[in-house]
C-alpha cells in the first residue's frame, strides 16, 4: 500500500472524487477530458506507475464522482485541490487532456504551489466554438429504459454520430443497475447546462504559471493552431508546445508510445 492509499479517509474531503491509484514514487495526476472517465487514461496510467504514483481521476459529473448543478474551471480546480489535500498530496504533476487540460491549467493559475509541473493534451487556454452538440442531442435522445444490451446504445449512437470510435468511447458512458437495467454514469443534464461554461476559457486574469510547462498537440487536430504560442506563453511562460505528426486530438489512442516517451523525458527532466 503507498502512503497515499494509507492515509486515505473518505470523509476528510467533502468532494469525494473517484479515483483510481497505481505506483509509487512522486505523485502524477491525469484528467480525462470531456464524456470521459479515468479509465480512458488506465493504460497510460500503467505505464507512468513504474516510476511515478498516478492518480487517476473522475472529474466532477463523469465517471463515479459526485453529480453537481455547475461546472465552470474554478469549481474544477477547487474540487482538484479538495482532493489532493484530502489524500494529503502536497504538490503533483498535473497532466490533463481537453477539458481535463483547462482544468489542470485553472488549478495550475489558481494554486500554483499544488502543481510542481503541467502536461496539456491538446487544448489551449482558450473559448471554443460549440462543437458537440450532435454529441449531446445523440445522448439525450437514447431512452435507457428499454435497452437491453449495451451493444444497442452503441447502434444508436453511431446512427447519429457516424463515428465508431466516438460511439464505443461514449458508450463505456453506461452501467448496470441493481435490477438489470441501464443508467448514465455520467451527469447529462448538468453538462448540458454547464456546456458553455465547459467551452470557454479557464479565468484568465493577471495570473502565470512560472513552473515547467509542456503543451502537446495533435498535427491532425484543430484545437491548438500553429499561431496560438503566443497566446500560451502569456499564461505559462515556460512553455513549449510540441507537435506529434500524424495525430488527431486523441493523443493517447492515435501515438501511444510517442506520447508516452514526451511525457516520461518531460517529468523526468
Amino acid at each position: 500500500m503507498t502512503l497515499f492509499a494509507a492515509r486515505r479517509k473518505a470523509d476528510d474531503f467533502l468532494m469525494k472524487l473517484n479515483y483510481k491509484v497505481l505506483g509509487q514514487g512522486e505523485p502524477v495526476i491525469i484528467l480525462h477530458g470531456l464524456f470521459g472517465m479515468l479509465d480512458n487514461w488506465m493504460a497510460f496510467g500503467k505505464q507512468l506507475s513504474s516510476d511515478y504514483t498516478v492518480f487517476l481521476v473522475d472529474l466532477p459529473n463523469h465517471g463515479r464522482s459526485p453529480h453537481i448543478p455547475a461546472m465552470n474551471y474554478h469549481i474544477l480546480a477547487d474540487a482538484l485541490k479538495e482532493f489532493m489535500e484530502g489524500l494529503w498530496i502536497y504538490e503533483a504533476a498535473l497532466l490533463g487532456h481537453s477539458m481535463g487540460g483547462k482544468v489542470a491549467m485553472q488549478a495550475a493559475l489558481s494554486y500554483s504551489d499544488l502543481v510542481s509541473k503541467l502536461v496539456v493534451f491538446d487544448i489551449a487556454p482558450k473559448k471554443y466554438t460549440p462543437n458537440h452538440d450532435n454529441i449531446l442531442m445523440a445522448l439525450s435522445n437514447i431512452n435507457l429504459n428499454g435497452i437491453e444490451l449495451r451493444s444497442q446504445v452503441e447502434e444508436e449512437l453511431l446512427a447519429e454520430i457516424k463515428d465508431p470510435g466516438v460511439t464505443s468511447f461514449l458508450a463505456k458512458n453506461i452501467q448496470r443497475t441493481k435490477d438489470g437495467g441501464f443508467e448514465w454514469k455520467l451527469n447529462l443534464e448538468n453538462i448540458t447546462n454547464s456546456y458553455e461554461n465547459i467551452l470557454d476559457a479557464p479565468v484568465l486574469t493577471d495570473q502565470e504559471y512560472q513552473k515547467e510547462t509542456v503543451f502537446i498537440r495533435g498535427e491532425l487536430s484543430p484545437y491548438i493552431s500553429t499561431n496560438e504560442d503566443n497566446l500560451i506563453l502569456r499564461y505559462f511562460p515556460k512553455a513549449v508546445v510540441e507537435t506529434i505528426p500524424n495525430a488527431g486530438h486523441w493523443l493517447h489512442v492515435d501515438a501511444f508510445d510517442i506520447l508516452l516517451d514526451k511525457v516520461r523525458k518531460f517529468l523526468s527532466s
